[in-house]
């Protein structure tokens, strides 16, 4: 191994480094089974035929009177019908008698209707004329206020398809058919691994020349929010043999994310570890923030090696994580909101490499919130950035920009 500086001698276009990605990348095929509780925002493996209809029988769509329509027909408030009550009917309770001719039955909002009746009228059109009898103060036609058995779904029905992405409504949906388990497509395992002598855990005393790891934990964050299960391992330190174990521990994921080892330095080795256990697809993006970004093949497994600079890290992963992230997990294209402002000040870009940069909207203006690839508040500290393509070097004040909203 050259202990010489080694330049990034020849980025990649943004978009061809995302086009070799997802020729790696593949949808996951393992499955699980989970609660309908366990199941929110997971990804349905199997359609979901219905096996009964919902509702199971013709319901009450209000509190009233179960009648046959017909002894309504021309009912008033000057003229009403007189019908005999021969039932009460709660929900969950079964009609004990049918309503003929001349009949009702009182009953509750979603209690089954009893045989022969064919229409519900609400109670405020009714009054009572003693313990027997009420009086109908208005027409009802046939279906009137009753919900009809399987009006939701009915047997033999696809309800859902696999590829659905779980919510509440769809969980209600399955919930209906009676069931208490989904089979869902696994979570891909996502082995995140910071290098660097200089990185050490939160909540330890900081010596010289040390700082706080920072990546593993806005990678884990992104991760688990598209779909991802982080499995976070203990910091590698710069040498072959601690990377070669770290990778050793980590292939047991299904995809690798290191943070740092991946820039120009003479110490920075991941370029060797992945050349010499797999293959390096890439070396370089023509991208401000997160140019030194590696992707690699090691035994089948993607490894993208990260910036170790916080606001690389944490851009590339968004343009480039998270897009491969979602489609091995299932999940459809992440949806970006946007926002359309001028931009407050004149900004100076790189000709030749894609900027992403980071901006706060104030007083109807984007402001510029970046400050350097180093900076976690470049990120944190900003509602969301502009693209500025590599062709173009100046975004002049006052122009219109979109924003794309974190």
């Amino acid at each position: 191994m050259s202990q010489a500086m080694r330049p990034i001698r020849e980025t990649i276009p943004l978009e061809e480094a995302r086009a070799l990605i997802d020729d790696v990348i593949a949808p996951i095929t393992r499955t699980e089974r989970l609660s309908l509780v366990a199941a929110n925002g997971r990804v349905l493996a199997c359609d979901i035929i219905s096996n009964r209809d919902v509702p199971p029988f013709a319901r009450a769509g209000m509190d009233g009177y179960a009648v046959v329509a017909e002894d309504t027909f021309g009912a008033s408030r000057y003229e009403p019908r007189t019908l005999r009550v021969v039932e009460k009917v709660y929900t969950g309770q079964v009609p004990s008698r049918p309503v003929g001719p001349g009949q009702a039955a009182e009953i509750a909002t979603g209690a089954p209707m009893p045989d022969g009746a064919n229409a519900v009228v609400m109670v405020e059109e009714t009054e009572r004329a003693g313990p027997d009898d009420v009086r109908i103060l208005t027409p009802v036609y046939p279906r009137q206020n009753v919900g009809k058995q399987g009006a939701d779904i009915v047997e033999g029905q696809t309800v859902l398809r696999a590829g659905d992405v779980l919510n509440p409504s769809r969980i209600g949906a399955i919930a209906a058919l009676g069931r208490i388990d989904v089979e869902v497509y696994q979570r891909p395992s996502i082995a995140i691994l910071s290098t660097g002598n200089e990185i050490v855990e939160p909540g330890t005393p900081l010596r010289p020349g040390q700082i706080y790891d920072i990546n593993r934990y806005t990678l884990a964050a992104i991760i688990a929010e598209h779909g991802g299960a982080p499995v976070e391992y203990q910091t590698a330190q710069d040498t072959l043999e601690d990377l070669e174990g770290a990778i050793d521990r980590c292939l047991t994921a299904d995809v690798m994310v290191f943070s740092g080892g991946s820039s120009v330095g003479e110490r920075d080795l991941i370029l060797d570890v992945i050349g010499h256990r797999g293959d390096i697809v890439f070396h370089g993006i023509a991208v401000k923030p997160g140019k030194p970004t590696v992707f690699g093949v090691i035994s089948g497994k993607a490894v993208f090696g990260m910036p170790g600079y916080p606001t690389s890290c944490l851009s590339n992963a968004y343009m480039l994580l998270v897009p491969a992230l979602r489609r091995m997990a299932r999940l459809p294209p992440r949806h970006v909101r946007t926002a359309t402002l001028p931009i407050s000040q004149r900004i100076v870009s790189t000709t030749g490499r894609h900027q992403f940069y980071t901006v706060r909207l104030v007083d109807g203006q984007a402001h510029p919130a970046f400050k350097a690839s180093g900076d976690i508040t470049s990120m944190s500290q900003a509602d969301g950035y502009i693209e500025i393509p590599a062709q173009t070097d100046i975004v002049e004040k006052g122009e219109i920009v979109e924003v794309k909203l974190f």
